[in-house]
């Protein structure tokens, strides 16, 4: 797996596997995969990626921590 950024622009492109794109799928406005001719994924590309990154942490902290605080509160 290679993951490149490109700072100035805020993406980042994530290849999975080597191999020519042979059609796309946007799965939300700033994530779209990238397809093989078996439309298996071989890439991924994240617009606004410091953001998605930046969110996607957070909401996984906090997940974290509510869950922490119930185990707090229920002993």
């Amino acid at each position: 797996m290679e993951i490149n950024y490109y700072k100035e622009e805020d993406i980042m492109h994530i290849v999975i596997s080597k191999g020519p794109e042979r059609g796309s799928a946007e799965i939300n406005p700033n994530i779209t995969l990238e397809l093989d001719e078996n439309r298996e994924i071989i890439g991924i590309e994240i617009l606004e990626a410091s953001k998605f990154i930046r969110d996607s942490i957070l909401e996984s902290a906090q997940a974290k921590l509510m869950n922490m605080d119930y185990k707090f509160a229920s002993s």
